[in-house]
């Protein structure tokens, strides 16, 4: 199966949504776009080549996701009182608000979960990421950044040991399956994707206007990348980790004629590369692997690289070319709309990642982009965020008196 949801802000000179920062929605509708070239194939690229539609591909693999999870956390932020966190009355009512928003988008991703759509449905893992957060929603940018680290170097670690122990399968029917599946053995573990959740949390309370701010995070992005990807090319590659995971592949490797040995490293190359949220637990070699979706400290240094470079990259952009960019801004602030309008279309003509069908990339990313470009115009929000909206402020009913006034 293939792999593959604010508040106000001060506007820059860019042009922007009211109400919203114009970069981080225009990040927000490339993780949309990269979820929609996972999801609709190599087959589906039609300006492409064959051999430039796998590299696009491969680069939407995993990042795609990972960049959707990050910007999750920029958003809470925000809504949480970006570099001044909320606390008290306040921040009750706002997480009351990302309460109701957990339950709708649980609902929600069973829902387009049940369409049977060949799609890792990301939603319901995405409702428990909002969930898990909630208690750091009081930490300040140095705090997070920390939890952000701890969860990315031990995180996967500790899913290593638990699913050896406890003997945990990884393979599903459907996208989420239990509680299991979201901490350690699904498609988006939180194991994995928290620490991506919190980073963005970490993030969204840094003043992103600022250039010295824009410029370190472009830093530490780049250098995250370079430690992920290429510390683990090194360690698999140059330094035998591959050799490692070929010679404890099964007992009957160690004798096998040296002329079969290269096809042999060749399909171990597409286990690595054929991974779905996690690594096997036959060899602690495969910790050391930085392929998407293998949820490795490596990967998620990597992926996290990626997310602060498109991050910063869209706000840069978004502050020069802000009305060019509009479509993409508009296309990202009605996320959740688009992710689900695409799998809803996919079940319903029938549509695989595994289809020959050029061009139909570019016709979801078109139809996106005007579709949102005009509502946004005409209407506003999206339709799902609307309703999204409208039901979270339900969330503040829910709360006990609160300042010593009687609720009405």
């Amino acid at each position: 199966m293939s792999q593959q949801v604010s508040g106000a802000a001060p506007e820059s000179a860019a042009v922007v949504l009211p109400g919203r920062i114009a970069g981080i929605d225009a990040a927000r509708a490339l993780a949309i776009f990269g979820m929609f070239t996972v999801h609709l194939g190599v087959g589906a690229i039609g300006l492409l080549d064959v051999d430039a539609a796998e590299v696009v591909h491969g680069l939407a693999r995993g990042r795609s996701s990972a960049l959707f999870a990050f910007l999750a956390g920029v958003s809470l932020a925000l809504m949480t009182g970006r570099g001044a966190p909320l606390s008290g009355a306040p921040l009750h009512r706002v997480s009351a608000r990302i309460l109701v928003r957990v339950v709708a988008l649980a609902l929600l991703g069973g829902a387009v979960d049940l369409l049977g759509a060949p799609v890792a449905v990301i939603l319901t893992y995405y409702a428990g990421f909002f969930l898990l957060a909630l208690p750091l929603l009081k930490l300040r940018a140095p705090a997070l950044a920390a939890a952000a680290a701890a969860v990315g170097l031990l995180g996967p670690q500790v899913s290593f040991l638990l699913r050896d122990e406890l003997r945990l399968a990884s393979g599903h029917a459907s996208s989420i399956e239990g509680l299991t599946d979201f901490l350690l053995t699904g498609y988006y573990p939180a194991c994995t994707f928290m620490a991506f959740v919190i980073a963005g949390l970490a993030v969204g309370r840094l003043e992103l206007t600022a250039p010295r701010v824009r410029l370190g995070l472009a830093g530490v992005g780049a250098g995250l990348v370079a430690l992920g990807y290429g510390a683990s090319w090194l360690l698999v590659y140059p330094l035998g980790g591959l050799q490692r995971l070929v010679a404890e592949a099964g007992p009957g490797l160690t004798g096998v004629d040296p002329a079969l040995l290269g096809p042999i490293r060749a399909w171990m190359v597409e286990q690595i590369y054929d991974l779905h949220g996690q690594v096997p637990t036959d060899s602690v070699w495969w910790l050391l692997v930085a392929s998407p979706h293998s949820g490795t400290s490596f990967e998620i240094a990597g992926a996290l690289g990626v997310a602060l470079l498109v991050l910063v990259g869209c706000m840069a952009l978004t502050d020069v070319a802000g009305a060019v960019l509009y479509p993409l801004a508009a296309a990202g602030a009605m996320a959740l709309t688009l992710y689900v309008g695409h799998i809803v279309a996919m079940a319903l003509f029938g549509m695989s990642f595994l289809d020959v069908a050029p061009f139909r990339l570019e016709l979801f990313v078109v139809a996106s982009l005007t579709f949102a470009t005009l509502w946004r115009l005409v209407v506003g929000r999206g339709p799902l965020e609307q309703g999204l909206t409208w039901l979270a402020g339900l969330g503040p009913l829910l709360l006990p008196r609160a300042e010593g006034l009687p609720r009405r």
